[in-house]
Order: structure tokens, then sequence, then C-alpha cells
């Protein structure tokens, strides 16, 4: 992390001696791509919940994601009140960190798709849990992407997820995989595989 926190100052110096926003000089491949609003913490009571998703929603953000499973009886009433608040054009994003079993998060899978039309489901199961990821990707709602590698460190945590296939969305962190440098040696492996990859 300290490595990381180095590299993107590097980054942002050399962004700004050369007087340009840090994107102008990253590769890219495309003009804009697309942001979701992510919060919904769990401790948050469901007007604030509902204040801060529909809010992303007008202003025109078209995927919001909040935490969910810390409290799985809990998750229902909270699901609801999100899709309530966003509508049904927006698509809803779920959280677990984590939190649940297998069998647990292969439940709720398929409760989030069919009752509140959750698409995303990022860390059902721990990120260290290849086996379990890979799972809720082969046997869980079609239409719902599995995420996960927010806590990768090294190159290898994220080559682990990929060579499993574990995900259908890789994710990474700048302020852990090594700054801007490690997260576009992440980008290039998803990209040599074929897989998202969400920053």
């Amino acid at each position: 992390m300290a490595v990381s926190a180095v590299d993107v100052a590097l980054w942002d110096l050399k962004a700004r001696l050369m007087n340009v926003p840090l994107g102008a000089i990253l590769p890219r491949f495309r003009s804009a791509v697309p942001i979701y609003g992510s919060g919904g913490f769990t401790n948050y009571p469901r007007d604030r919940l509902a204040d801060q998703l529909a809010g992303w929603a007008e202003q025109g953000i078209s995927r919001v994601k909040l935490k969910t499973s810390r409290r799985p009886q809990e998750d229902p009433g909270r699901l609801s009140t999100a899709r309530k608040a966003v509508g049904d054009g927006v698509e809803l994003y779920a959280d677990a960190n984590g939190a649940l079993s297998r069998k647990q998060a292969l439940y709720w899978a398929n409760r989030f798709a069919e009752e509140w039309g959750v698409c995303w489901f990022e860390e059902p199961v721990s990120s260290a849990d290849l086996h379990g990821l890979r799972l809720l990707r082969d046997r869980g709602p079609g239409g719902m992407d599995i995420a996960a590698g927010e806590y990768g460190y090294v190159l290898r945590d994220f080559a682990n997820l990929l060579e499993a296939g574990a995900v259908d969305c890789l994710q990474a962190d700048v302020t852990r995989c090594g700054g801007i440098t490690g997260w576009l040696q992440v980008a290039g492996l998803a990209s040599g595989l074929q897989t998202d990859l969400s920053a």
C-alpha cells in the first residue's frame, strides 16, 4: 500500500508537470467508461440509504451498489428500499464483502436476482475462496456478474482469480495493487483473458 501511494503520487506529478489531466497520459481505448455509485452501507438507516442511491440516480448514474449480508435478515427490506428509490431503470449491485458461505451466497444470489433485479454480486464469499466464487459464477442466476479482487495486492492475487475463472469482472484498487503502474499490469492480465475490469 505504501508503494501504491508513492506510485500514484509519481503519476500525479508527471501529469502536473505535463499540465494535463492524469487520464490524458494513461493508455486508453474509450472516451468514456461506465461508472457506478458505491455506498449503501449496512449501518445506514433506510431513509439515508434511499437518499444516497436516489441521489446518484438523479445525477444520471445508472448503476448503484449497496452493502449486504452483514445482517442478512435485514437485506430484503434494504433491497426493497433501494429498488424503490432508484426505480427499474437503474442497475442494482450488491456487495457482501465475503460475509456468506457458499450455500448462503447461492441462495441470496437467486433471491437478489429474482426479487430485486440485482445483476452484480461482489464478493459473495471471501475473495480467497476461488472455488466458491467459481461456484457462484457457474451456478448463480444468469445475468448476474460475480466480481472480486479489490483486496488484491500483488499481480499473483489477480492471476489466481482469473486462472480459476472465478469472476466475471475483476476488481483492482489502485491504493492496494501497486498504484497506477500496478493497476495497468492488472488491466493487461484482464484484457488478455477478455475479462472486464473495475477500478
